[in-house]
């Protein structure tokens, strides 16, 4: 049973989860998912990886998102000669005017904010794509021999865009795989784009208030870890997961044409952890199959690896989640068709 104080800051989000997303809807206009999304990874410390064209109010989402959990923002432009002290920092020789001496001090990089805006890191070379990797596994940096921990909390969000691919370097799949959330960021719907339009070419633009701080946030966290998860919801995870696999015995006949490769254990792990934030933002101390079926699509969709058949047909990877998600029986069905 949760205690009187856990109830409280359950409550606490989910007010303020209400707040945060009316609070977001003056400055975005629609993105409801994405922006659930955002906050279940913020919640589970995971990291997304936003894939969209240019235009669709990215950048603007995270720095406003920022400015009302009242964290610091940095947003780095991935580019081809982006070299990693350049995103961790280096040591520069200063005179100390106590004693004169000149002594190497260490000057941040951009990465040591609460919320970082990885603005397409597919266009950096791996060099600089492993030294953002290791700040999001690691939570600190090492430059210089030193380690230096990074603020908490520690949120990286990084982009990419889906049309141009060439002089592009893309993610290998074992580090892919260290983005909790793949989130499609999608076009707007027509009325959405009449509204963008309106408020937009406004003169003024509408001011956001705080409402969590970095400290809150921290809290929040580690209550996201209490969550009761049943055992009839591990199995289903487990299901949904060992399902991707082409090898794995009572995978659905269809996989093996269309994957190659399946979702290994963080996905498991990933969908449990999501599923405890999704259900303490809607002010449940319980994960259901319903939390783990709605998260499914952001943490499995960047873990499948399609083969040419499924590539020169046309099937993405939300495809082939769709037909899982209706091949994989919940765990009642399961149970009845025992009985049976």
């Amino acid at each position: 049973m949760p205690t009187s104080a856990e109830e409280m800051m359950i409550a606490e989000l989910r007010d303020s989860f209400r707040t945060l997303t009316e609070q977001l809807g003056k400055v975005i206009v629609g993105q409801d998912k994405v922006i659930e999304q955002l906050l279940i990874g913020l919640f589970s410390r995971g990291h997304c990886l936003l894939v969209g064209v240019p235009g669709l109010a990215k950048t603007l989402l995270v720095s406003t998102l920022a400015k009302i959990l009242d964290l610091s923002f940095k947003r780095i432009q991935f580019t081809p000669d982006l070299m990693p002290a350049d995103i961790t920092g280096t040591d520069i020789l200063q005179d100390d005017p106590a004693t004169h001496q000149r002594k190497f001090v260490f000057l941040p990089g951009p990465l040591f904010a609460n919320m970082i805006l990885a603005d397409e890191i597919n266009r950096t070379p791996p060099k600089t794509q492993a030294a953002l990797l290791e700040a999001m596994q690691e939570y600190h940096v090492t430059a210089g021999g030193q380690t230096y921990p990074l603020p908490p909390p520690f949120f990286v969000l990084a982009t990419q865009n889906p049309i141009e691919q060439e002089g592009t370097y893309p993610l290998p799949e074992a580090q892919l795989d260290r983005f909790m959330f793949q989130i499609a960021v999608t076009y707007p719907t027509r009325s959405e784009e009449l509204a963008i339009m309106r408020q937009t070419t406004a003169g003024k633009q509408p001011a956001v208030s705080r409402v969590l701080t970095a400290q809150k946030i921290l809290a929040l966290q580690d209550l996201v870890r209490q969550v009761i998860v049943a055992e009839h919801v591990f199995q289903y995870a487990a299901d949904l997961v060992r399902a991707t696999r082409p090898k794995e015995p009572g995978t659905p006949k269809f996989l093996p044409e269309l994957v190659s490769w399946g979702a290994g254990p963080r996905a498991s792990q990933y969908l449990i952890l999501a599923g405890k934030a999704r259900a303490l933002l809607q002010g449940r101390l319980h994960v259901s199959t319903h939390d783990i079926r709605e998260i499914a699509y952001p943490v499995l969709r960047h873990r499948l690896i399609t083969t040419f058949h499924a590539d020169a047909e046309g099937i993405t990877t939300d495809h082939i989640i769709d037909r899982l998600l209706k091949e994989i029986p919940l765990p009642q069905e399961t149970a009845a068709a025992r009985i049976a």
